[in-house]
């Protein structure tokens, strides 16, 4: 059988990628012929796929942030289609999705893969943003949650299911009259992501640095005496007010072997966010049996499991007060055992498994 998966902008195989990847993995040893269409695809990427048995379909959008990061190079996706439908002008009007992964190609499919709106993650992150962006996001805020809203709605009309990636995430979509049929939570390999130690180091905790991190509670956190590990790609978004703390050791990009390793070894992973509609460091961070200290709201409160298998935190004092104490006192060992059994239920074999079940059944 015959599958198309339509994705995001394709630059590497991580975040909204991942759920599409590991699908059409598993669609290709099941002997089924997978093909992927994306907006824009790296070469990397285009002979990663092909090497994979995955026919490629690149719509090479003509993109002018490519050299700014990936979060200015999927905002002008983003703004091509929500506000001339640019992506999807370019896609075969025969060509239908059997799964849409994306939110930046308004094009007909039998699923939609809600992973969250442009809107609301832009609204959560307003605080956070550098005084330049927030200017601008400010002076459009309107026009973008009416695009948004707009584009969400063609989308939802052109597929005939749609699938969330949380329940916070399916509440999202709600509120424009698109109605998940099922949750489905995104996928993490367990056998990639796995303790390295039976004697973690324990002698630093692990945060991420990206667009929807809540920077100022990690920096209250470093100026109790927390010392703090951080890695992440999008740099022009971090504040140098926590870069060049001496208790922050900013890592920068690293390679999965390394972040395996940072994972298995934390004492714990902060991960205060403004925005996260499901969160992979959490699923990550616990696979690599190491509990995450979040918030009780959005996505990470559906996967961690407060007093289990990590700690939700009502606001930021709280998170704060919290960081602390985990810092100074420790914790039982046995919520590093929790931490792997329950990132099991993530694992990218119950993910497929579960597409697999929909699948079935929307042919029946």
């Amino acid at each position: 059988m015959d599958f198309t998966l339509a994705c995001d902008i394709m630059m590497d195989l991580n975040g909204s990628i991942r759920p599409a990847m590991y699908l059409a993995d598993s669609l290709v040893a099941s002997g089924h012929n997978v093909s992927m269409i994306s907006p824009m695809m790296s070469g990397n990427v285009e002979r990663h796929l092909s090497f994979r048995g995955i026919q490629p379909v690149n719509l090479h959008a003509r993109l002018f942030t490519r050299r700014l990061g990936l979060s200015l190079l999927w905002f002008e996706t983003w703004s091509r289609e929500a506000f001339l439908r640019l992506n999807s002008r370019h896609v075969n009007r025969d060509c239908r999705a059997t799964i849409n992964f994306s939110h930046t190609l308004a094009m007909p499919s039998m699923f939609w893969y809600l992973q969250g709106p442009t809107s609301a993650a832009l609204r959560d992150m307003e605080n956070e943003l550098a005084s330049t962006y927030k200017s601008v996001y400010l002076a459009l805020k309107g026009v973008i949650d009416y695009a948004d809203g707009r584009l969400a709605k063609d989308i939802g009309n052109g597929s005939t299911v749609a699938v969330a990636n949380s329940k916070f995430c399916a509440s999202l979509y709600r509120e424009w009259g698109i109605e998940a049929a099922e949750i489905l939570y995104p996928p993490t390999d367990c056998k990639l992501f796995q303790p390295q130690t039976s004697s973690p180091s324990g002698d630093f905790v692990l945060t991420y640095f990206g667009k929807e991190t809540k920077f100022s509670v990690i920096k209250a956190v470093a100026d109790l005496g927390v010392k703090v590990k951080a890695f992440g790609s999008k740099a022009p978004f971090v504040p140098k007010s926590v870069t060049g703390h001496p208790n922050i050791d900013f890592r920068g990009r690293i390679p999965i072997g390394e972040l395996v390793d940072l994972y298995s070894n934390a004492s714990f992973v902060l991960f205060p966010f403004t925005h996260e509609p499901f969160g992979y460091i959490p699923v990550e961070s616990m696979a690599c049996g190491t509990p995450t200290l979040t918030y009780d709201v959005q996505g990470p409160s559906e996967s961690v499991v407060d007093g289990y298998s990590g700690w939700l935190a009502r606001d930021d004092e709280q998170m704060i007060s919290k960081a602390v104490k985990l810092w100074k006192q420790g914790y039982e060992l046995k919520v590093r055992a929790n931490c792997v059994k329950e990132a099991a239920k993530f694992d990218k074999d119950v993910y497929a498994k579960r597409w697999t079940e929909i699948l079935q059944k929307s042919m029946h």
